[in-house]
């Protein structure tokens, strides 16, 4: 589990194809202190550490992971957002982010208001109904609060500090990035569907 406060970023330094595909992850940490079998949250994708170094660890991405997220885009050279996974009595500063992503959201906009940024995304299919208006959404492994919905379109704000720290400064139009919904918004959606029947 994660709390969708990015602590890091994260740069791709290799990637080999050896069955599933490996990524060497360069990244301020001090890697050596990953454990191996570490869960590490890379733009909201949860990757287990299979080796670690000085100066960066390994990690391995699946065929369907590639498939439903943007990390089959990645080339070396990509940032990436990190966080470790979250340790009992951690502050909760975000929500509770699992690092499974359930879609790639579109980016439709990006306006520039005061020091922040407004940015309009489109949600995948089937993941609108997910989203509501101030609660919470994890794109690209930074946890979000929801300004407005229009149907399938949803807005956030981006304040400066985070615009600064994270891969979001660089979002551009027609960009997709990994959208995970909030777990309490897929629980009660799913309590709403079953209705009163026991």
């Amino acid at each position: 589990m994660f709390t969708g406060i990015v602590t890091a970023t994260g740069t791709l330094m290799s990637v080999t194809d050896k069955g599933d595909r490996i990524l060497r992850i360069g990244a301020d940490w001090d890697c050596t202190a990953l454990d191996i079998g570490a869960s590490v949250s890379h733009s909201g994708i949860c990757l287990t550490v299979l080796s670690r170094d000085a100066d960066g660890y390994e990690v391995a991405a699946s065929g369907e992971t590639m498939r439903v997220t943007t990390l089959g885009e990645w080339q070396v050279g990509h940032k990436v957002n990190l966080e470790r996974a979250l340790r009992v009595g951690d502050e909760l500063g975000g929500h509770i982010v699992s690092g499974h992503v359930d879609g790639m959201a579109t980016v439709l906009s990006v306006t520039a208001v005061g020091d922040s940024h407004e940015v309009w995304f489109r949600a995948p299919d089937g993941l609108s109904r997910f989203v509501a208006a101030k609660g919470s959404v994890s794109l690209d492994g930074v946890s979000l609060t929801v300004n407005e919905v229009r149907g399938t379109d949803f807005s956030i704000n981006v304040i400066e500090h985070t615009w600064s720290v994270t891969t979001l400064g660089s979002l551009r139009e027609g960009q997709q990035v990994n959208m995970e919904i909030d777990m309490l918004a897929r629980y009660v959606a799913r309590l709403a569907e079953s209705g009163t029947d026991d």
